[in-house]
């Protein structure tokens, strides 16, 4: 059995707010936000895993934590058979350049003061990339560089001088693309790439990112809480409730045979087209909205014994579409 390329083991990331002077005064221990909160998974080369919920459940915070964007309270993370949290400097820089990410939002992740080449060509600049050469040669060879990108995704070398904000959204998601790519990295982290741009732009960058995976043998960390494009695009999906991991397993199997609650109501909050689902009443789960505080106050998750807790999460079986212990 092959080595997985990234593998995450329980890994945590908890936020403590500051106490106050009377509950230092009482030596009381401090209250921490627990947003990821002991998952594990792995993803395989050249596929993508898929990890969903709802906002606020962790799935963000968990991409940037294991690509070290964030500092992780505990767990471990392994790139390629590399220890990432034990990495010195030297070597975090190195895995920039394997590990990268696509922000979710097109608008505020691009410098509104650099011109598009500046920006995808930064990248290059930081790493010194190409290393032997002077520098006319190296200009010319970025800007030649940052072009044939540009062209990959679906912009042209004209696009070269201009600013973020003469793009749309998915131009500027186009950009963000580049950018990433330009290391030329086997994995990347792609947080809701997809979410801020129109349905019919989706379909675009969607399928150029298939494109692009099949060309480059990337390797995708796609997280959305958008599920028809989840199932669009996933090999597996891990679903991510208060900062846990309850349900992972193969797409078409967890579309079609979901065992945790959660997952199951989540597929049930889906829009379906056809007219013989017209006035279909979607049932919410009861209780209050919980917080990674109080974990434990939505019924059907806790009358069935599958509630959120610090556990291996359920795995579809894509043999049987049992649950099987993963």
């Amino acid at each position: 059995m092959t080595e997985p390329l990234l593998a995450v083991r329980d890994l945590q990331k908890y936020y403590f707010e500051q106490d106050s002077f009377v509950d230092s005064l009482l030596g009381r221990d401090p209250t921490s936000v627990k947003a990821v909160d002991g998952i594990s998974f792995e993803v395989e080369r050249g596929e993508t895993l898929g990890l969903v919920g709802e906002s606020g459940c962790g799935k963000s915070t968990t991409g940037e934590t294991l690509l070290r964007l964030r500092e992780a309270t505990g767990g471990a993370v392994t790139f390629d058979g590399r220890n990432v949290f034990e990495m010195d400097d030297d070597e975090l820089k190195a895995f920039r350049r394997d590990a990268q990410i696509v922000f979710q939002d097109p608008f505020s992740s691009l410098d509104p003061r650099m011109t598009v080449g500046d920006i995808v060509a930064e990248p290059l600049k930081i790493h010194g990339i190409p290393e032997s050469a002077d520098g006319e040669s190296k200009r010319e060879w970025r800007r030649d560089r940052v072009t044939d990108l540009l062209e990959r995704v679906g912009l042209s070398a004209n696009h070269f001088d201009r600013y973020p904000h003469e793009f749309s959204g998915g131009q500027r998601q186009r950009v963000g693309m580049a950018r990433a790519l330009a290391l030329e990295p086997e994995f990347i982290v792609l947080d809701e790439p997809v979410s801020a741009l129109d349905v019919s732009v989706q379909a675009q960058v969607l399928n150029l990112l298939d494109d692009l995976q099949e060309e480059f043998g990337l390797t995708y960390l796609f997280i959305a809480h958008d599920l028809s494009v989840v199932r669009h695009i996933c090999d597996r999906v891990a679903v991510m409730y208060l900062g846990n991991i309850v349900e992972l397993g193969p797409t078409d199997d967890l579309f079609e045979s979901p065992k945790h609650p959660y997952t199951k109501a989540l597929l049930e909050s889906v829009p379906r087209p056809s007219t013989a689902e017209h006035g279909r009443r979607v049932e919410a789960l009861p209780g209050d909205v919980l917080t990674c505080r109080r974990r434990e106050t939505r019924r059907p998750a806790v009358a069935s014994g599958l509630g959120v807790r610090r556990s291996s999460p359920l795995t579809t079986s894509p043999s049987n579409r049992g649950v099987t212990a993963p």
